[in-house]
């Protein structure tokens, strides 16, 4: 489970750096510290650009059925930085199969809540090996 959850935050890593994000600290991360909570709920990522700040979660299957989601995502996206008072961005990661629902659960939201986060697919681009199956042929004669 561990590390299909990590794969899924290396993904929405990967979401961070393509907006020009830079990560301060990620969960399971080798080098870099694991994110403290934001109030009382536990965040994968926390990242920097320039001045703006942004929050990384991923939303599994479980918590899309959660009814405190809701109260979940507007805290999280409507924090603030502490001393310039900057909306901090919230990004949510979720699996492709997930995401007509999450995006449903974004779109009940308040229009000042919905314009602060910013929802992606979770998808693993990796290409399956086809080495393997190339070189196991079939002899058709002996």
């Amino acid at each position: 489970m561990e590390t299909n959850e990590r794969k899924n935050i290396d993904l929405l890593v990967e979401q961070f750096w393509k907006k020009g994000y830079l990560t301060i600290s990620r969960k399971y991360g080798t080098y870099l510290p694991e994110p403290g909570k934001v109030g009382a709920f536990d965040v994968d990522i926390v990242a920097r650009y320039r001045n703006d700040y942004a929050i990384g979660i991923n939303l599994d299957r479980n918590e899309l059925f959660d009814p405190n989601l809701s109260k979940k995502l507007i805290y999280l996206a409507t924090r603030h930085t502490k001393f310039s008072n900057k909306l901090v961005k919230l990004f949510a990661g979720v699996l492709e199969e997930n995401f007509k629902q999450a995006k449903a659960i974004i779109d009940e939201l308040d229009e000042n809540v919905k314009k602060n986060i910013k929802l992606f697919r979770i998808v693993d681009k990796s290409l399956p090996s086809t080495r393997k199956s190339r070189f196991e042929t079939n002899v058709l004669f002996s």
